[in-house]
């Protein structure tokens, strides 16, 4: 059984239903007192498939392509930006390049990737626009998974134009409309992998990779406690006087309107392509890439996350361990809670 809550906002009510429902739903007759019982027991009674479409998996999920917009570089080249929601918060799914994952223009590899995270990875690759695309013409990105096909449309539309500011706010960085002169003058970090050995290892042999990172130290890192004083502050002035200590944020359902992430520069190294079901061990365990919200995981979209201290150089060791022989595409992110820099390492792996 898959177990599902619906929390009604302001009421503090929260029901738990199994699904596929194995029985009629009982709620005491006494509940039926408080009003939001009746509007929760009605949504249950009369509108099942609306509570189905909000249960979440583990795995079996299709990985839905997603274009994020279309950025200008310094030098007038322009580049379409995609990202991807893989709808399993533990699968990892790998689609190679081919018919199930290509590009209507340019060939079928783009430079996308075929391993894909859990959940929503956003401003993942970037496709430069051709020379010959005009404002009637759709760049297509085909994605097939566990026998589901979507596609995401990249076109030129004005209001798809994004910058350095939109995307440190789609990523979580700032409020949905936030701005500020030090939110504008912030510049991705930079990433440097120091030069590998050997990039022929064997099953089981471990690599090790050293990435250099540099930044110029905006955004500023937020003070964890005056946060949280703030937001039981802000609570208790609401409420009013003599009401109920807030409950711990971490515990408590998100209260934007857009994802929230914690500042902070940190490294994380994940598996960019690679063959298929191929496991990749990394010593020690990278911060997680995707946004993973649920309190305690290693995320800067965690509650409470605070990034890692790193060393004054700036460069940090990981080993890493393949199952499988093949060519992977290993992605070095470095990420300062706006905004990323990317690098990448191929390494082949034999028996």
């Amino acid at each position: 059984m898959t177990r599902q809550t619906l929390r009604i906002a302001d009421s503090g009510l929260r029901i738990e239903i199994s699904t596929p429902i194995p029985a009629p739903i009982r709620i005491p007759q006494s509940a039926f007192r408080n009003p939001y019982v009746w509007c929760a027991a009605a949504l249950l009674a009369f509108h099942p498939p609306i509570a189905a479409q909000s249960l979440s998996y583990a795995k079996g999920q299709n990985v839905s392509p997603a274009y994020e917009g279309w950025e200008l570089a310094v030098d007038g080249t322009k580049y379409f930006l995609f990202g991807y929601m893989n709808r399993n918060w533990e699968e990892e799914i790998d689609v190679p390049i081919g018919p199930d994952n290509s590009f209507n223009l340019g060939g079928a590899d783009q430079g996308q990737p075929t391993h894909f995270l859990p959940r929503r990875n956003r401003f993942i690759f970037r496709v430069r626009v051709p020379a010959d695309f005009t404002d009637k013409s759709e760049l297509i990105w085909t994605l097939t998974s566990h026998g589901k096909t979507e596609k995401a449309y990249a076109t030129l539309r004005v209001d798809y134009s994004i910058d350095d500011v939109v995307k440190a706010s789609e990523t979580g960085a700032l409020g949905a409309g936030t701005s500020s002169p030090e939110v504008r003058g912030n510049k991705p970090p930079v990433v440097r992998i120091e030069e590998v050995k050997a990039k022929n290892v064997k099953i089981g042999q471990p690599i090790t990779l050293v990435s250099e990172v540099k930044d110029d130290g905006i955004p500023k890192l937020r003070d964890p406690a005056a946060l949280r004083r703030r937001a039981r502050a802000e609570a208790t002035a609401e409420a009013g006087a003599g009401a109920p200590a807030p409950r711990n944020p971490a515990m408590s359902p998100p209260s934007r309107i857009t994802v929230g992430k914690n500042l902070g520069l940190h490294v994380s190294w994940f598996v960019y392509r690679g063959p298929v079901a191929a496991k990749v061990t990394f010593d020690p365990p990278q911060v997680k890439a995707w946004e993973d919200t649920r309190a305690g995981a290693h995320s800067p979209w965690a509650p409470q996350w605070t990034a890692p201290t790193l060393p004054r150089d700036g460069k940090q060791e990981v080993q890493v361990t393949f199952s499988e022989p093949g060519i992977y595409v290993l992605r070095c992110r470095a990420d300062d809670g706006a905004l990323v820099a990317d690098e990448d390492v191929t390494i082949v792996v034999t028996r």
